[in-house]
């Protein structure tokens, strides 16, 4: 199986948990501590699959058309600040315009 497949396949089983625990999570039925630990294992998985995803587009537009017509894979080195990890403005801070995700 190519890398290309097995992304796509861990991408897929990624997105069909993360819909399973938000199925459980909906229902009620889970006790509060059960629910905060589907809680904590929904947020890993939807950051697994937003790599994943940012992967994905970054591969995209790292292909190019080469002079003869043909695909080209031009290498693509992410700007040094996204390989850190983001953390959060301290609240009630407006330094920045852009939305940050909840977790």
């Amino acid at each position: 199986m190519s890398d290309t497949q097995t992304s796509a396949q861990d991408f897929a089983t990624t997105v069909e948990q993360l819909e399973l625990l938000v199925e459980r999570l909906e229902t009620g039925a889970l006790s509060l501590e059960d629910s905060l630990a589907a809680f904590e294992q929904g947020v890993g998985l939807a950051r697994q699959a937003q790599a994943r995803l940012d992967d994905a587009e970054l591969k995209v537009r790292a292909l190019g058309e080469n002079g003869a017509g043909g695909l080209e894979v031009t290498p693509f080195a992410p700007p040094a600040d996204a390989r850190e990890p983001v953390r959060d403005a301290p609240r009630g801070s407006d330094s920045s315009s852009e939305e940050t995700p909840p977790w």
